[in-house]
């Protein structure tokens, strides 16, 4: 059997013209090495930026034509002025005597750009050749404020968070009671949920989060049913009797979760929930409730009502929007307008779910807020979205076809990965002055009092895989990051909101750094915090960075006591995922945790065990590793809600599908059985977690304030 032949490498002009366009020719994986992409990946990136390159006469072609373009047009299209930093270098290349004249948001016009409030303005420039450029100006704050005191938190999938008053999973108004009682009773600052976006539905539907249908909307099925305003006004024996009836139904849902070991089940949940909100919708809105009503239709405009007709037009021709008649594929077509009006009900349905669901979002982060938390609720943004869902319907033109958003090989997995989720484009995000991120940013900061960034390295650079292609055979393609961090750190000032940045694994050099230096938080977790340039062993804490949010896990780890325990390896072994030999891996989990008990044991923090490692109980290795974090100068310290009551068992298993029950498991105690929130609240085991947290935070000189 022959090898496989080696994949040709861009040729010097294709590389000059992939540059020109932000597709990266290379990139390097670790300091001293540098991999070539394959000439068909940049060839393909190039074509879904709408650039020829299929043939050498075309390269040349698109070359000059690119190198003409970026030396005769005046300016860029967005170009970013931070408060303080000086003109623009866009702006001081100017050709002398060009007149400037900017249109600020709110309509004013003014004859330079000097002076201007934070915000995104159409920016008008006349060289005295007489070109023009009319472009995006972003005018934003030079950093997000940090947070002015250190907090701790939980960390939770909503989900998971399964109360007696819940439908078989975790609600909105199981958020809001969590946040009121962590605030009052535990003295915490935050909680952070998962994604709350809206899922694509189906049979069934996926149940990751992170591949959502819409970022900008909530997905309804967190909708606490019994809080919706028009639930008291139900009139009718038949209304009352068929919501009573789906009452017992969810009643039956939620025992079977609790009390008899079975799985989250998201349809069934949804299935009950939107009977019952067909019924609550026949209900008439009083005055006030209608005028609220219109006003959400007025401020979220045409995005809402592109979201309602996907789901209306979903339900009638499935969730795949590439499978529908040709002309409801095209958001804009008159089809689509026709289509919408005889839905018409449906599509306010929907637009109704949007707004209810956007209440309960808010009511949560007041409930925090009220209950003393500095912060409140932490919301998650995915990477991206699914490619059948109602994001890539409506904004088509601001995606690029036949590509998805992954990974190159790396250590932890050779072959690259594949997420299915499609990148937004560049060029298209800058011509619009980034205004799908500004919107999807203003959207989710209504209700977040901070914003978790999923895989923040993708505000520079994303790593676009060709549709049929392998992993392996894509290419890095880069954003304008200053532009992007000029309209998080807008959006987010302009709400009063922190952001953290999920900067784990692979990132490349200067990414943090221009991170910090906006204000944006990054994220450490324990096992990975080693001193990695010098001999390897745990980083103490004091030589922890103070801009992260620091916690123990995350939803795609073992939880603590599994790692504690070495249980994560046995789990890994049972569902066949060890690429090496059980005893092997075994042996390395061992010592690595082991390196971080004599570390614990000490500083002293192995509490009750005389301070030998060996003797630790699980309980105890797991508020030492709690400790531990309250030591270090972290501004914000996360708890992983299931490490409260010694759960085993993580809600994601990375590299599985049917193998593994990801994203359906409610938080259990160390036997697997299911733990309501009200046990939580009153589990002594979870409150001297916190109070551990609480002891080591209190003693420790971590910063202040920004």
């Amino acid at each position: 059997m022959t090898a496989p032949r080696p994949a040709e490498p861009p040729t010097e002009d294709l590389s000059r013209l992939a540059e020109l366009h932000g597709v990266a020719p290379s990139y390097s994986p670790s300091p001293g090495r540098t991999v070539t992409a394959s000439a068909t990946a940049v060839t393909l990136a190039l074509a879904a930026l709408g650039v020829d390159a299929g043939t050498p006469g075309a390269v040349r072609a698109a070359l000059t034509a690119r190198e003409r373009h970026l030396r005769e047009r005046l300016l860029p299209p967005t170009v970013v002025w931070w408060h303080g930093g000086g003109t623009p270098a866009a702006l001081a290349a100017l050709p002398e005597g060009t007149r400037l004249r900017v249109t600020t948001e709110q309509g004013e016009t003014r004859a330079g750009p000097e002076g201007l409030p934070p915000g995104v303005h159409r920016l008008t420039a006349t060289a005295p050749d007489g070109r023009t450029a009319d472009v995006h100006l972003i005018v934003a704050p030079a950093r997000l404020p940090l947070p002015e005191h250190r907090s701790y938190g939980l960390l939770v999938q909503l989900y998971s968070l399964l109360s007696r008053r819940s439908w078989g999973m975790g609600d909105l108004g199981d958020l809001a009671e969590l946040a009121s009682w962590a605030g009052r009773a535990l003295g915490a600052g935050f909680v952070q949920v998962n994604p709350l976006h809206a899922a694509v539905p189906g049979a069934p539907t996926d149940p990751s989060p992170y591949r959502p249908s819409s970022r900008r909307f909530p997905d309804p099925v967190h909708l606490r049913i019994e809080d919706v305003h028009e639930f008291a006004h139900v009139t009718g024996d038949e209304a009352a009797r068929s919501l009573g009836a789906l009452r017992e139904r969810a009643a039956r849902l939620r025992e079977a979760v609790l009390d008899k070991g079975a799985l989250i089940d998201r349809d069934a949940v949804w299935e009950l929930k939107r009977q019952a909100l067909e019924l609550l919708d026949e209900v008439p809105l009083g005055p006030g409730r209608r005028a609220a009503y219109r006003d959400f239709l007025a401020e979220q405009g045409q995005a809402l009502e592109d979201h309602a007709t996907w789901c209306a037009l979903a339900e009638v021709h499935g969730s795949d929007w590439h499978h529908w008649p040709a002309a409801l594929r095209d958001p804009r077509s008159s089809e689509t307008a026709r289509a919408r009006a005889e839905l018409q009900g449906r599509v306010d349905f929907h637009r109704r779910l949007a707004w209810l669901t956007d209440a309960q979002l808010r009511a949560a982060q007041r409930a925090a807020r009220e209950a003393g938390m500095p912060v409140g609720v932490v919301h998650d943004l995915a990477v991206g979205v699914h490619p059948q869902g109602a994001d890539a319907w409506a904004q088509q033109d601001h995606f690029a076809a036949g590509m998805s958003v992954g990974a190159p090989p790396d250590a932890f997995n050779a072959r690259g990965q594949d997420w299915g989720l499609p990148p937004w484009r560049p060029d298209r995000l800058a011509a619009s002055g980034y205004a799908p991120f500004r919107q999807l940013l203003r959207a989710l900061f209504r209700y977040a009092g901070a914003l978790r960034i999923d895989h923040v390295m993708g505000l520079f650079r994303l790593w676009w895989v060709p549709r049929g292609h392998p992993p392996t055979e894509g290419a890095y393609v880069r954003y304008d990051a200053e532009a992007m961090l000029a309209v998080l750190v807008l959006e987010a000032t302009r709400a009063g909101a922190v952001v953290i940045g999920e900067d784990l694994g692979t990132v490349e050099p200067g990414v943090r750094e221009a991170l910090r230096e906006r204000g944006v938080l990054g994220t450490s977790v324990l096992w990975f915090e080693r001193d990695w340039t010098g001999d390897g062993r745990p980083l103490p804490p004091e030589r922890w960075r103070a801009d992260c949010l620091a916690t123990a896990t995350t939803h795609d780890l073992p939880p603590t006591a599994a790692r504690l325990t070495g249980e994560h390896v046995e789990l890994r072994d049972r569902l066949g995922l060890l690429a090496r030999p059980r005893e092997r891996e075994a042996a390395e989990a061992a010592a690595d945790t082991g390196e971080w008990l004599a570390l614990l044991a000490r500083l002293g923090l192995l509490h009750g065990t005389g301070g030998d490692a060996g003797a630790a109980s699980e309980e105890a290795g797991i508020q030492a590793v709690h400790r531990f974090l309250a030591r270090t100068p972290a501004r914000m310290v996360g708890v992983w809600l299931p490490d409260g009551v010694g759960d085993r068992r993580p809600q994601n298993l990375p590299g599985t599908w049917d193998q593994y029950p990801n994203w359906r498991l409610p938080v259990a105690d160390a036997e697997g059985r299911p733990v309501t929130l009200e046990e939580l609240a009153a589990s002594p085991r979870l409150r001297a977690l916190i109070g551990a947290v609480r002891e080591d935070a209190g003693g420790s000189a971590g910063p202040s304030g920004g």
